[in-house]
């Protein structure tokens, strides 16, 4: 059985936490685990947190991902989504109304500035909505000159791409913000090394999960370098806990664990029926129910602790999305 629950549209972030007079690290903190729900706000992360426990940060950089571009003569937006081995790039093709389904092979779409772009094939095999296109200009570049953040509906104005990057942040390639680490601020995480707390860093570039979709993660790149490992397997022998800071940090970690490989592409899709290896919690936004995110949550900690999670973030009317509150889901 899936989580169950009903998200009011207002309970959707629709600004950064700024524009709502808060700092970074002044957004609300559910945290959940055996004991029970307690609420706080996100500075306090460190009463939760213990001497030789281990977060695991994304420091995946988020692109200006999004361009207007021209389709048969009528507009489009493009959303790059990944770039591939052989220089290829999985796109999506939006109308303000949600993702276009209509792609066909071979059919051309024109970018800002004399580029053009070719949908090749579908990125997936039944997919309608990701393309595997060949792009005639350097993307990196592209998006530079022309590219804004991704943002969907409930974000009803632009923000800087200042306000899509975290702390962590350092090597550009994600769609979509890894958002989990959004709440920390520079000053919180000196704080918490200065109480024993562990960083460990890796990478994993995120692609575009379309909110309309409901579709299971797509294959996506990452890095776990060696020290990561190595922090791992050493707080876990002294029995800290192995703390992912966002989904896309729980996936690389155990992609790298069940998998044996440091780096490449991950298909692993965490869920009940494949449970997480060596994360014991997770520091996580909130996400909408329809979500695969949610089946990750569960590979963690388990069904009803997500579930009485998710019961109480609604009822303590917590926001939503890449802006919204944050939870800290444990095991143990």
């Amino acid at each position: 059985m899936n989580i169950r629950f009903d998200l009011p549209d207002e309970l959707s972030a629709s600004a950064p936490p700024e524009a709502r007079g808060l700092a970074r690290d002044e957004v609300r903190l559910l945290v959940a685990s055996p004991s029970g729900v307690h609420h706080t706000v996100f500075s306090s992360l460190g009463a939760h947190l213990r001497p030789g426990d281990l977060l695991v940060v994304n420091t995946s950089g988020t692109l200006p991902a999004a361009v207007d571009a021209t389709r048969a003569g009528g507009p489009v937006v493009v959303h790059f989504a990944t770039a591939l081995d052989d220089g290829a790039w999985v796109v999506e093709l939006r109308a303000p109304g949600g993702p276009l389904l209509d792609g066909r092979a071979g059919e051309r779409v024109d970018l800002p500035g004399g580029a053009s772009l070719t949908l090749r094939e579908p990125f997936a095999a039944g997919s309608k909505r990701l393309w595997r296109a060949a792009v005639s200009a350097p993307v990196p570049g592209l998006l530079v000159t022309f590219g804004r953040p991704i943002r969907y509906g409930y974000v009803p104005r632009a923000w800087p791409l200042a306000d899509y990057q975290t702390v962590f942040a350092r090597e550009p390639g994600s769609a979509e913000m890894p958002s989990a680490a959004r709440p920390f601020s520079a000053s919180l995480v000196v704080d918490l090394v200065t109480e024993g707390v562990l960083f460990a860093p890796l990478v994993l570039h995120t692609g575009v999960s379309s909110p309309e979709a409901g579709e299971p993660p797509q294959p996506e790149r990452f890095t776990v370098p060696p020290t990561t490992s190595a922090l791992v397997s050493w707080t876990r022998s002294r029995g800290g806990r192995v703390i992912a800071v966002g989904t896309t940090a729980a996936r690389a970690l155990e992609s790298s664990a069940q998998l044996g490989v440091a780096s490449g592409w991950t298909n692993l899709v965490l869920g009940p029926d494949r449970p997480a290896r060596v994360v014991d919690g997770i520091v996580t936004g909130l996400h909408a129910p329809e979500a695969s995110h949610l089946l990750l949550l569960e590979a963690v900690v388990g069904r009803e602790l997500v579930q009485s999670a998710y019961e109480a973030a609604v009822e303590r009317r917590y926001l939503w999305h890449e802006f919204g509150d944050v939870s800290l889901l444990l095991r143990h």
